[in-house]
Parts: structure tokens; C-alpha cells; sequence
């Protein structure tokens, strides 16, 4: 092989590194990490909205009002456009319902605490939503082969209709 040709290889697969950086794991894990958390958002902006007008002005609204209820609620919200989103690409059920838990854990693993007094419903949001992607990612981190590779958007291709 010429030095020309080696170096002429040499750009192709250097070529080849650049134009498919995005097909490696750790950004394919990350891309569908960034996707939930952004389809989260859209859950808690455009759905939770409609929650609470819904139980403002409704007999139900005093126990509705609960923190406990309410952020049930909004994971509930987060939830619904997350679940969309994966069910959208075609993700497994199994990892569906596995991320949609993590979701709530976010929130459920501080109930005692609240119950207790010991949170109070500022802190059982904030710190609700901070546990919810570290919850997520524990999730995703335990089946990171299926999201690393993509695998977790291809299971009827893989002949897994679900």
C-alpha cells in the first residue's frame, strides 16, 4: 500500500468517524435520555395545566390539592407524553412501564417523609423532581444495552411486536 493510499483510507475513516458520531452508544443512550426529559417537560407544560383546571373549581378540589395528589398528578402528566413518546418509536412495553415507575418512584419515595412532616410540599416537589431523571437514568442505566444500541426502539424489528 502507497503512503498516497494509506492516507487517502486513512480520511475515509476519518470521514466515516465524523459522519456517524451519532450512531455511537453513549450518544445514542443520551439522545433517548434528552427525548424523555424534553417529552417530560411537554407533559408538565401543556397537561398539568389542564389538571389543575380541571379540579380547581370541583367539589374534589380540597383533596385534589393534597401535595401527595397533586404530584401524583403531575407525573401522571409527565407520564402520558413520555409513554407517547416511547410508544411512538416503537419501544418495548416492559421499558415503557419500567421508566413510567421510575417516574412516580421520584415522587412516591418521598411520601413518608411528607406524611411524617418532616417535607413539606415545596420541598416534596423540588426534590421530586430532581430524584425523577436520577431515577430514570437508574432505569435506563440497568438495561443500557437496549438504549445504547437503539434496541429499546426497535422491538417489533426485532421481532418483539410489543
Amino acid at each position: 500500500m502507497t503512503s498516497q493510499h494509506h492516507g487517502a483510507a486513512s480520511v475515509a475513516a476519518e470521514d466515516e468517524h465524523v459522519t456517524s458520531w451519532w450512531r455511537r452508544p453513549v450518544w445514542t443512550f443520551t439522545r433517548h435520555y434528552l427525548e424523555m426529559i424534553v417529552a417530560m417537560l411537554v407533559g408538565m407544560a401543556v397537561l398539568y395545566p389542564l389538571w389543575s383546571l380541571l379540579v380547581g373549581s370541583t367539589a374534589i378540589s380540597a383533596w385534589a390539592s393534597r401535595p401527595d395528589v397533586d404530584s401524583t398528578a403531575m407525573a401522571t402528566a409527565m407520564s402520558i407524553t413520555m409513554v407517547a413518546w416511547m410508544r411512538f418509536h416503537r419501544a418495548r412495553l416492559q421499558l415503557v412501564a419500567e421508566m413510567t415507575l421510575a417516574m412516580y418512584a421520584g415522587f412516591w419515595v418521598l411520601f413518608p417523609l411528607l406524611w411524617a412532616g418532616a417535607l413539606g410540599e415545596m420541598g416534596l416537589m423540588m426534590l421530586g423532581h430532581v430524584l425523577m431523571p436520577v431515577f430514570m437514568l437508574v432505569a435506563m442505566l440497568l438495561r443500557r444495552g437496549e438504549y445504547a444500541y437503539g434496541h429499546a426502539h426497535a422491538g417489533a424489528v426485532a421481532g418483539n411486536p410489543a
